[in-house]
């Protein structure tokens, strides 16, 4: 007998995680989602099974329900959840970005419920963009509440295994903690670095187009959805705004080692920076959305792009973006490849190695 398995939300996430639980077998996949031209495409694309007419007649028939939606939205789905036709059995859980809201509401509910975050993303956004390995080596966080037993916790490990994530189970609190660090804050200092550029381009024009290299890279995350940045930092204030308390304390230090102006010192600060970014993993997704970048050394000659994304065409390997670097301070390479997932880049790295004479990096 087929266990039933419902996705609320057919975004990114929802459609990615719907095409990846079908590799089980056993899995019947019904997707729901409050737009049904979105509803109707992901099942016409095939990556949900069944498009049920109504939340209520499908949560009837459910064993697992997912709410791939935002955190607001999943906050209302959980309160409407307490009118359902439920099965004794069921088990509610989310794929939020921030927790501690959701499990405090969680514990307001007579049903099992494990908080869930897949710490994956795409450039990409909507049902279209859905990839079945977009949760391959991405972290995939679960919260359980307090009516979730040990047998609740493995059953949704075992649905979730196929997706090749890494499952780890955290407090809410501690959750929401550290993806305050390594995501949420973050993406605030990327806002306001863009919001200094933005302020220092009225008197000096010139510097937008100095930072089309390294600082365009650096604040990529900037581009992110803004509706969505809104949610998380209001929803994790006080974790963020212990982060910034940090990194104003960071600063005013730095502050003090220029203003002694000591080259020991100031080498000290970037040697010891450096030496903790190169021990970060590189083969694994972490709290932010990643792409692998490769950077290559290439003349600047005619078809030298065209020859080398044909040698990855040839082997099969996708890209997610190609760019240029205009200025090149510090920073290797001129021609940054993106990719995925890290394999692929490993391979474009190999097969670059292999059939050409260009220097190729990962940073």
């Amino acid at each position: 007998m087929k266990s039933h398995v419902l996705i609320i939300g057919l975004g990114l996430i929802g459609g990615s995680l719907a095409k990846s639980l079908q590799r089980h077998k056993d899995v019947h996949i019904a997707g729901y989602d409050t737009d049904p031209m979105t509803q109707r495409k992901a099942y016409k694309m095939g990556i949900i099974q069944s498009a049920p007419p109504t939340l209520e007649s499908a949560a009837r028939d459910a064993d697992i329900i997912i709410f791939a939606t935002p955190v607001g939205a999943t906050l209302k789905l959980m309160e409407q959840s307490r009118f359902w036709d439920l099965k004794e059995s069921v088990i509610l859980t989310d794929t939020g970005s921030t927790k501690l809201r959701i499990m405090e509401a969680a514990d307001q509910l007579e049903t099992p419920f494990i908080g869930g975050h897949p710490m994956a993303g795409s450039h990409k956004s909507g049902v279209e963009a859905a990839k079945d390995l977009l949760f391959e080596n991405a972290f995939y966080i679960l919260t359980p509440s307090r009516k979730a037993d040990e047998e609740d916790v493995m059953k949704l490990k075992e649905l979730l295994s196929v997706t090749k994530a890494k499952i780890e189970v955290l407090a809410a609190e501690k959750h929401d903690y550290l993806t305050a660090i390594v995501s949420h804050f973050p993406h605030l200092i990327a806002a306001s670095l863009v919001h200094q550029l933005d302020k220092e381009e009225k008197e000096n024009p010139f510097v937008r187009q100095l930072a089309a290299g390294g600082f365009r890279d650096t604040t990529r995350i900037a581009s992110s959805n803004p509706e969505m940045w809104r949610d998380i930092t209001t929803q994790n204030n006080n974790m963020i705004i212990r982060q910034l308390d940090n990194w104003m304390n960071e600063m005013n230090r730095l502050k003090l080692l220029l203003e002694a102006n000591e080259p020991h010192s100031i080498q000290q600060y970037f040697k010891q920076a450096k030496e903790v970014r190169d021990e970060l993993p590189i083969a694994v997704s972490g709290a932010l959305f990643s792409v692998y970048d490769l950077h290559i050394d290439i003349p600047d000659v005619p078809g030298i792009i065209s020859e080398l994304t044909g040698y990855l065409a040839e082997e099969k390997i996708s890209i997610v973006n190609i760019r240029i670097l205009e200025t090149r301070e510090d920073v290797f390479g001129i021609l940054v490849i993106s990719f995925q997932r890290a394999e692929d880049r490993e391979r474009a790295k190999d097969c670059f190695d292999r059939r050409t004479s260009y220097d190729s990096y990962i940073s």
